[in-house]
Formats: structure tokens, C-alpha cells, sequence
């Protein structure tokens, strides 16, 4: 599984359907083409250095404008590969999105925009019209006529077919949603984490990715980081030893879990479209302690903390310990509330020997729980978040995700060799895309990839919700025990919704 040059069998011959939406770029990017006796040759290589041909710009829709999803807008916004031609929220704009600090949000788009009086004093301004707003200024300050489309709906954004990929950013139960429905359309996908809400959409999206052949790729930026590729070297040259065992912790949820749903109802805000919102969702009254952010502790919209932070974490463990799945997923929380996630978990995933790699059992903690600081810490204490990998000959304390890896003690990190870096490097996270829709190889966190990654962390909140003991079953993508369990690998779509 952990591979980072994908195998052919990954870049399948398009069906009939997808060849009839092969776009210019796809053919053009191959190289020079003989047409007839004649050398045809792409016009980015006749530009020269640093021209880029309309053909070779990547036309974007931008589906989910929230906090994260302007973030990404307006990181993409300045790649020169890419067009941003619409963006798609059912929130047509309000004021009262989360930031990581006091005007962080309102000041990443002054600083982009160069006006220190964008939006409103307070508040994280965004949605479909803030947004706009600020891919029209952005253009034009660059001397560029374009104009951004905002659509309240992306079926009307996919039904327009301008586009040829879908940047995904709103909430985890329309992941899938947005994501099918645009690659059965022949767009190109770049998905939040985590990839799906659930076990099923992540099967039907690494599925479907692979039918149509068109380029995916998940917002786990570490899968092209240095640090993820040092700490595979490390562990493939015998650094520590046979890997036994992982700990890997967390300090979400910052939001709230283990709660009841509420009763009452609340006014919809003027702003929302509260039944798009709600997309395959069981409809009830709207209520603020929904949205924007809280959603993530709700079982029919969020994923919880494993979901949120795992999509990070597992998705490097995967690379490096090269798993494919695991096979028995058991847990411990204080108490499950019918609709929301508990306050706290541990997580105790077993993955089989693969190969001459014997089993290794991957502890999860959130909420603060963190495993016994080992002894090789000397006394020091465990970060607020981190991952432990133990071997046979030795332990390696890295950042969250994989991050910063160190052997541990001090002492064992200063006589280390480091063995030579044997793997490709990335071009960067977006750029791999970027690469990829123009008919290059697949991305490192394609859905190919991403998907059994997902299928992973979403077991454990399986796990969590049936308060059992699970046996999975991989080749099946079933629950061999308890097999109740199964109706919980996804969510009942209400009526007009479906996978």
C-alpha cells in the first residue's frame, strides 16, 4: 500500500464516456504528437520558460467557502496554474466562522487583497458572496477581466460545465456527495479531509476515481512532506527495528461532543439554505448548534477527532508501515450519546504482518489522553500531541502526523547515520495535482490511496458507536463480527439523495 510511485494498474484505459470528456490540456500535455509526418508541438514548450498556454490552466469551481474552504481558495488563487471560475456555498455570506486566532481569517484576505478595510471590523466573514468578492478583486487587481460565478447549489455549478475540477470544502457528509457526482461528470477532484463521512463513500469514491481516470487528491498536505518520506527511509533501513507498535495522540475535539441533540428549533438564518445544507442528512429544525465548525461532534455530519486528525496521522503510518488494513478495531470512550460522539476515546487498531513486516497495533487517543511517556523521554514529558513509533531496537517520537521524527533519547538520535534517501520527492501537495490533471502521474493522497486510509480511521468510529469489538474483513468490505454492525459502515440518504 505504501507506495509513493503508483502502479500502472492505478491508470486504467478511460471508458467511452469518460474519452467524450478528454479535455485539450489531457492530449496536448503528453508532448510532441505526429500528425500526418508533422512534429506537433505543445504550445507551453514554443512559449518558453514561464509561459503558460490557456490549455495548460486548470479552470477551478470552489464547492464549500467556508473558514477552511476560503483558506484553500485563496491558496489556489495564487498558483499560476489554475483559474478560479466560480464558487459554490449555501451560505450566501455571514459573519461568524471559527479562525485559529483573533482576525486571522479577515486578515489572510487583507493581506491578499491589499485593503485593510475588507469586510467587517468583527467577525470571519464567508460563503458564496464573500468569496466572489474576493476572487473578482484579486483578478482584477492583477489586471485580469474574469468574472466568478456563484452558484447556491453544485449540481447548477456541474451543470454549467465550465469547469474542469472541483475543490471540495464544505462539511464531511457532503464529501461524497460533491465528489461522485463531479468525477462522473469527468472533473477532477481536490477533497478536505477526511475523504468520506463514511466506510461505503470512501469505497465508492476510490471506485469511481479509478473508473473515470480523472486526478484526485485529499488535503492531507504530509503525504508529500520530507519528513513523511525521512521517517519511511528510517524505519525501511532498520532504524529502530521491526515496528510492534504505534501511539498516536490528540488534543481534539474543540468542539463540542458527547451531547444530546437539541429540541427546539431556532429561526433559519436569511443567509442559509438549511435543507442544501443538510444534503443526505435525515432533515430536523435547524439549530446553531449544527453549524459552522460544532458540526464535527454530530454523527450525521462530522467524523470526530479521529476523523478530523487521523485523516493526517494514518495517512503517513500507511506509507510508512506500508498497511493495508486493519483487522480488528477495539475501543473504549465515555458514553456514546445517539447522535453525537463521545467526549473522549482510545482506539486500538491491529494490522496484520505484511510480508516479512510482523502485525502492528496503532493506539489512538483524543481529547488529551495521551500512552505512558517511555522511558527514553528521561523525564521529560510527552508533547500535547505527537506519535510514538516502538521497535524491537528502539523508539521514534515525531510530531502529530509524523513530523519532526527523532529517535529517542538524545543520545540514540546523535550517533544516527541517517540512510540514504531513496524515495522520489514531491513537487509540492498542490502541484502534484495540478500535475495530475494535466495528464500527469496520480497524486500521493489520490482516493486510490486515501480511501482504504479512510476506511481505517471511520472503523474506529464504528467501532465507538456499536461499543463492540469489530472484525474486518477487507476483501468483502464487510464486518465479519458482530455482522450488526454493518448497517453502521454508512448513513441512510433521505429521499432525492443517493451515492
Amino acid at each position: 500500500m505504501s507506495d509513493f510511485q503508483p502502479s500502472a494498474a492505478e491508470r486504467p484505459s478511460r471508458s467511452m464516456l469518460a474519452l467524450k470528456k478528454l479535455s485539450r490540456r489531457s492530449f496536448v500535455k503528453a508532448g510532441t504528437v505526429a500528425l500526418g509526418g508533422v512534429a506537433i508541438v505543445p504550445r507551453h514548450v514554443l512559449g518558453g520558460p514561464g509561459f503558460r498556454a490557456p490549455s495548460d490552466t486548470l479552470t477551478l469551481g470552489c464547492v464549500g467557502v467556508g473558514s477552511q474552504g476560503l483558506r484553500v481558495m485563496m491558496d489556489l488563487l495564487q498558483e499560476d496554474a489554475v483559474r478560479i471560475a466560480a464558487v459554490c456555498d449555501v451560505n450566501a455570506g455571514s459573519g461568524d466562522y471559527v479562525e485559529w486566532g483573533d482576525g486571522e481569517l479577515r486578515g489572510k484576505v487583507r493581506r491578499l487583497l491589499g485593503d485593510d478595510a475588507w469586510g467587517s471590523a468583527t467577525g470571519a466573514w464567508a460563503g458564496r458572496e464573500p468569496a466572489r468578492d474576493i476572487v473578482d478583486r484579486f483578478y482584477d487587481r492583477k489586471g485580469e477581466e474574469r468574472t466568478c460565478a456563484a452558484y447556491e447549489d453544485f449540481r447548477e455549478l456541474l451543470e454549467q460545465g465550465s469547469v474542469d475540477a472541483v475543490v471540495i470544502g464544505t462539511p464531511d457528509h457532503m464529501h461524497a456527495p460533491v465528489a461522485l457526482a463531479a468525477m462522473r461528470e469527468g472533473k477532477h477532484v481536490f477533497c478536505q479531509k477526511p475523504m468520506a463521512h463514511t466506510v461505503t463513500e470512501a469505497r465508492a469514491m476510490a471506485s469511481v476515481a479509478r473508473e473515470m481516470n480523472v486526478a484526485t487528491q485529499v488535503a492531507t498536505g504530509n503525504s508529500a512532506s520530507e519528513d513523511t518520506r525521512l521517517l519511511t527511509e528510517w524505519v525501511a533501513a532498520g532504524a529502530i527495528g521491526p515496528v510492534r507498535s504505534v501511539h498516536n495522540w490528540s488534543s481534539r475535539p474543540f468542539w463540542p461532543q458527547g451531547i444530546e441533540a437539541p429540541t427546539e428549533a431556532e429561526p433559519v438564518p436569511d443567509h442559509l439554505n438549511w435543507d442544501l445544507w443538510l444534503g443526505p442528512a435525515e432533515a430536523r429544525p435547524y439549530h446553531s448548534a449544527y453549524q459552522p465548525f460544532v458540526w464535527r461532534g454530530w454523527v450525521d455530519f462530522g467524523t470526530s477527532s479521529i476523523g478530523d486528525m487521523g485523516s493526517y496521522s494514518f495517512d503517513t503510518l500507511f506509507r510508512v508501515l506500508n498497511f493495508d488494513a486493519p483487522s480488528r478495531v477495539e475501543v473504549s470512550s465515555t458514553p456514546v450519546p445517539e447522535e453525537s460522539y463521545p467526549l473522549s476515546s482510545s482506539m486500538h487498531f491491529e494490522f496484520p504482518e505484511r510480508g516479512d513486516r510482523p502485525s502492528v497495533t496503532v493506539h489512538w487517543y483524543d481529547a488529551g489522553l495521551k500512552p505512558q511517556a517511555p522511558e527514553e523521554m528521561e523525564g521529560a514529558e510527552l508533547p500535547e500531541e505527537g506519535m510514538l513509533l516502538v521497535g524491537d531496537g528502539g523508539k521514534i517520537l515525531c510530531g502529530f502526523n509524523g513530523s519532526e521524527p527523532r529517535l529517542i533519547p538524545e543520545s540514540a538520535m546523535t550517533a544516527f547515520e541517517p540512510p540514504p534517501k531513496t524515495l522520489p520527492r514531491s513537487i509540492g501537495h498542490y502541484e502534484e495535482w495540478f500535475e495530475a490533471c494535466m495528464g500527469g502521474p496520480p497524486p500521493g493522497a489520490r482516493f486510490e490511496f486515501a480511501g482504504p486510509v479512510t476506511e481505517a480511521i471511520l472503523l474506529g468510529n464504528v467501532a465507538v458507536r456499536s461499543g463492540k469489538t469489530i472484525q474486518w474483513d477487507a476483501a468483502t468490505g464487510e464486518i465479519a463480527s458482530p455482522a450488526e454492525s454493518n448497517e453502521l459502515l454508512h448513513t441512510h440518504y433521505r429521499e432525492g439523495w443517493t451515492l
